[in-house]
């Protein structure tokens, strides 16, 4: 069945991806609730994953394996996004989109591309006829995507936790794995989905090898448009003026877990080049002067 669709799924999955998200869309611009959009984006994955393979019918050991840590990664992420915005009442990133239909319409296909992106190691590995023994690949696969999921879901939890303690309310989040990094809940969603690439690995052949473009496609989105440079001109805007905030900025690494005594001492052209620090991640900051001090005064 899955040859009379297509070998590799990629027309079922984008078809079934727009369907899923169009619905959601619909839901979100007839009753202005925008509650489940994130639960949308995560639990496209496990159809995706799941839908490739029961399709398939193989039911390798390999694409079990795959499918099954695609599934845990997004029932996880789900439920607690659509937890934490039932808990927080709005999600602020669609104050400027909820009567405005077309930035609505845009931001749900650019959903619909990340979700059937992302996707692509496992949905080719379960449409794979090959099935290898266990390789080292796999080994290492797995073992990112653990080390990865469990940074997340720790990252996730200790903001959380933060945020609804009252004492803490109009402060940064700096504790736990947030002494480490700025966005350790991302470096593990981007480690995760390596793992799951490095994972697939012993399937792929020829032009199978695209699939690479998954992890790769999430790692820029993170870096470059919706992830790092949304937060932190956001947190630059709130606590920029705070010599504390400057201080944890500057000694705490934008992504990958570090010492902030290491990070901190780090010459700026090496953190820019290996660490991720780039400059317009410090754009919304205000600049030290005259008026900066006076600022932070008043």
């Amino acid at each position: 069945m899955g040859t009379v669709i297509d070998s590799h799924f990629l027309a079922l999955t984008a078809i079934v991806t727009v369907g899923y998200q169009l619905f959601f869309f619909v839901v979100t611009a007839l009753l202005k609730f925008d509650k489940v959009t994130d639960f949308a984006g995560s639990t496209n994955f496990v159809i995706i994953a799941v839908l490739t393979l029961v399709i398939k019918g193989s039911w390798h050991f390999r694409q079990v394996i795959l499918t099954f840590l695609v599934v845990i990664w997004g029932l996880r992420l789900g439920l607690f996004l659509l937890m934490r915005i039932l808990q927080w009442g709005e999600d602020r990133r669609f104050d400027e989109m909820r009567s405005n239909l077309g930035k609505l319409a845009i931001f749900w296909i650019f959903q619909a591309v990340w979700v059937w992106t992302v996707s692509l190691p496992v949905t080719v590995a379960n449409a794979s006829d090959r099935d290898p023994s266990v390789q080292a690949e796999d080994i290492i696969g797995w073992i990112m995507w653990s080390v990865g999921l469990s940074i997340e879901a720790t990252a996730d939890q200790q903001k959380l936790f933060f945020k609804n303690s009252p004492e803490n309310r109009g402060k940064w989040c700096n504790i736990g794995l947030w002494k480490y990094s700025r966005h350790p809940n991302y470096f593990g969603e981007i480690f995760l989905w390596w793992g799951i690439f490095i994972a697939s690995v012993p399937i792929l052949e020829g032009a199978e090898w695209l699939v690479i473009l998954g992890p790769i496609f999430l790692t820029l989105l993170l870096l470059f448009v919706s992830g790092l440079p949304m937060l932190e001109e956001s947190a630059d805007k709130k606590f920029g003026n705070a010599p504390a905030y400057r201080s944890y900025k500057k000694t705490t690494s934008p992504l990958i877990p570090l010492p902030q005594i290491v990070y901190g001492n780090l010459p700026i052209w090496f953190k820019a080049t290996f660490l991720f620090e780039f400059p317009f991640y410090s754009r919304s900051l205000p600049q030290e002067g005259p008026n900066w001090k006076k600022s932070r005064m008043d």
